[in-house]
């Protein structure tokens, strides 16, 4: 078998070519194959029609941006996506944080940090692969959510909730225990697998974004309270009076 096949393929989209001959003379001896694109279109044609393990994906990108391509991506794919911002573009990281992306790397970055936030991102998706093998683990229930750790699906209701991973793994690891406080360091070294920077603003984007689609009011809490000065709490809800 060569090399190759045994490589972990990643697609790098972006236009800078300077730096994806970094990106990829640094990562192709650590046993990645990288894959190239440096424009938004072929990027997401190219990520849609074959197999990668995870996608680095710049913003600004000619034909179509990142933010783009990541959306169009996440409507048929779950694969990691790696986002790459300019320095200081707090909005940025944000919307990409809000359309899926599983983590943001400025793009002051060192090659040892990337190396390690693209690990980090592969052990999460292969924790979410390992997790729906057929090991039957009991669904939790928190009033009228349903969550079910072997098909990461979670119902409200009699309806589905669509979750990001990210989104998911933080709401089951706040329903695991119930009532009690999670910090923000203990959600993102559970959920993200690395320790965020002290003011990153990663989980409650994440946060407020599972918020908006469990249709919770973070001023009225019926699941996720938010703990000042703490983290975060998944309250005891009791199931909804129906007539």
């Amino acid at each position: 078998m060569s090399d190759s096949e045994n490589s972990t393929r990643i697609l790098l989209i972006d236009d800078d070519l300077k730096l994806c001959r970094l990106i990829a003379s640094y990562l192709q001896p650590l046993g990645y194959d990288v894959v190239t694109e440096h424009t938004g279109p072929r990027g997401l044609d190219r990520a849609l029609g074959e197999p990668f393990a995870a996608v680095l994906l710049d913003v600004m990108l000619p034909g179509r941006n990142g933010f783009d391509v990541l959306k169009e991506l996440r409507k048929q794919s779950q694969v990691p996506v790696l986002m790459l911002t300019a320095l200081g573009d707090e909005p940025d990281r944000i919307v990409g944080l809000e359309l899926g992306a599983d983590d943001y790397l400025p793009k002051t970055f060192s090659t040892r940090e990337l190396l390690a936030r693209l690990r980090a991102v592969l052990r999460r998706s292969a924790l979410t692969a390992k997790s729906r093998e057929p090991e039957r683990a009991a669904p939790i229930v928190v009033g009228d959510l349903w969550i079910d750790p072997d098909s990461r699906t979670v119902t409200l209701g009699q309806s589905p909730i669509a979750l990001t991973p990210v989104e998911y793994d933080l709401l089951l690891c706040l329903a695991r225990v119930v009532g009690r406080v999670r910090t923000r360091e203990q959600l993102l070294l559970e959920v993200a697998d690395r320790d965020f920077e002290s003011f990153d603003r990663a989980i409650d984007v994440h946060i407020s974004s599972l918020r908006r689609k469990l249709g919770d009011d973070p001023r009225a809490p019926h699941f996720i309270e938010t703990v000042r000065g703490s983290g975060y709490r998944m309250l005891r809800a009791e199931p909804a009076l129906r007539f």
